[in-house]
């Protein structure tokens, strides 16, 4: 039995753009889908996971409807099994087995590294081979039939692409990748709102829709096209288009090892996503705040929004404080946001 392993991804900077071929920087981080695998000869993929119930069975060929596999967890193997279908892979069985340590509903693309992870599964279970760009495409071409979630890329070829003790910074029109090597005393801690979210279902998707209307109104066809003269009196479109020279003008501060210049990058970002995008929350909000008064260099949601987590730049040898007061502060304002509230978990 082989086993493959797909980590989360933390989105540093570059929110809502990656679907109008911008530019974004992430890391892979130490949370992670492992699958293991083994050949069947009888054309079935079965599916168990550790952490949910229920068993998977759907066809090898991508026949299965994604949208129609219970439990619904499984909708994402057959997903990828369709997906990978599409690019002639051989309709060979598997038996997979998968467990992680990615919370899901945390921002942190827990699909994304599912289906990276069972993709690198089953491609290995029939001899199978892709590149990786082509690899990222047939997973994010997964998250799409199964969730109906029309997501961009980089959460699944940041999954990929992830190089240790480095951000990736990808451009999403070209698909070209750089490793930037995270400065030294630089941390990066990850704290979750404790409200769980999923982009399906969510505003997201009415977001995203808007964006791209005002894309069409400009005669363009993504946003990464358009000028900030154009969008000035746009609040998604000004969103893409200053987000997008935030992410370059971040980039360049990590390959020069400015920190200083990171940290307000990061707070711009949040309150473009806050105020111009409307992805934000108020436990996001309350995180934000919360890491700057412990002495981030800056923080930001990361992922889609409406929940999840927030991404912040520490001094590393403050890290795991910071990380702690800041905790203690969100259970605190719960408390006080809802009286009678019971412990973050």
């Amino acid at each position: 039995m082989t086993s493959f392993r797909a980590p989360a991804r933390v989105n540093l900077i570059g929110g809502q753009v990656d679907y109008h071929e911008g530019l974004v920087v992430g890391i892979a981080a130490d949370l992670d889908v492992f699958v293991a695998g083994t050949a069947r000869t009888d054309g079935r993929i079965l599916v168990t996971s550790r952490e949910i119930t229920g068993v998977v069975d759907v066809a090898a060929d991508g026949s299965d409807d994604p949208t129609t596999v219970s439990p619904p967890w499984g909708r994402a193997v057959a997903g990828v099994a369709r997906a990978l279908a599409e690019r002639d892979r051989p309709a060979i069985g598997a038996d997979l087995a998968i467990t992680s340590t990615i919370p899901i509903g945390a921002g942190l693309s827990s699909s994304a590294a599912f289906e990276v992870a069972v993709a690198l599964a089953l491609n290995d279970a029939a001899g199978f081979a892709l590149a990786p760009t082509d690899l990222a495409r047939a997973a994010q071409r997964a998250e799409h039939l199964a969730l109906g979630v029309p997501c961009g890329i980089q959460d699944q070829f940041t999954s990929i692409a992830g190089v240790a003790g480095c951000a990736i910074r990808i451009d999403c029109r070209t698909l070209a990748v750089e490793a930037i090597p995270i400065p030294d005393g630089l941390g990066v801690v990850v704290v979750h709102s404790g409200v769980t979210r999923t982009l399906e279902g969510s505003p997201w998707a009415a977001r995203r829709a808007e964006s791209f209307a005002v894309a069409e109104r400009l005669g363009l066809r993504v946003l990464r096209d358009a000028t900030p003269e154009q969008v000035a009196h746009e609040p998604r479109g000004r969103h893409v288009v200053t987000e997008i020279a935030r992410v370059d003008a971040f980039a360049d501060a990590l390959r020069g090892g400015d920190i200083d210049a990171l940290g307000p990058l990061l707070l711009a970002s949040h309150a473009s996503s806050r105020d111009n995008m409307q992805v934000s929350i108020a436990e996001l909000d309350a995180l934000v705040d919360a890491f700057v008064a412990a002495g981030a260099y800056g923080a930001r949601l990361t992922g889609g929004g409406f929940g999840g987590c927030v991404v912040a730049l520490v001094p590393a040898a403050r890290a795991d404080a910071i990380a702690q007061e800041v905790a203690d502060g969100l259970q605190a304002w719960v408390m006080r946001a809802a009286p009678g509230a019971g412990p973050i978990r």
